[in-house]
């Protein structure tokens, strides 16, 4: 397997980690405390971007490198998409409580919702890694 393709395989499997891990901790029942788990789950999105940048281009990423390159990228914006993803985390965290009322089946549904909501972001941000690390490869040969 070449390089670049055990990178994206590891990358794959870091982001269906993280993804299955949102998943997870957010149907798990925890009435009253969602928004603090929601600022977990965040941290948790961010530690997988900086993962995946360090499987691509081993090395750390520092947390002004990954707001500007997210900024770039379009899945942060100062107003528009940096609001739209704090409301996604509020939302889930209402629908997170809701859903409370109707036991497995409804944590069930939130579970999937939230890690896919992580795995979409994840994947997008693996693509962009991948795209610049394919860049990088090219310009030096």
């Amino acid at each position: 397997m070449s390089s670049l393709g055990k990178k994206r395989l590891e990358a794959v499997l870091a982001v269906a980690t993280y993804a299955v891990g949102s998943g997870t901790a957010t149907a798990a029942p925890t009435p009253g405390v969602e928004v603090p788990k929601q600022l977990i789950l965040t941290a948790s999105d961010i530690i997988m971007y900086t993962r995946v940048w360090k499987i691509y281009f081993e090395e750390d990423l520092s947390s002004q490198g990954l707001l500007e390159m997210l900024v770039e990228l379009g899945l942060v914006t100062v107003a528009a998409t940096g609001t739209a993803y704090i409301v996604s985390k509020a939302s889930t965290a209402i629908l997170k409580e809701i859903t409370s009322w109707t036991g497995p089946l409804g944590w069930g549904v939130l579970a999937v919702i939230s890690g896919s909501i992580t795995g979409l972001f994840g994947t997008v941000w693996a693509l962009y890694c991948d795209y610049l690390y394919s860049q990088k490869e090219v310009q030096s040969a």
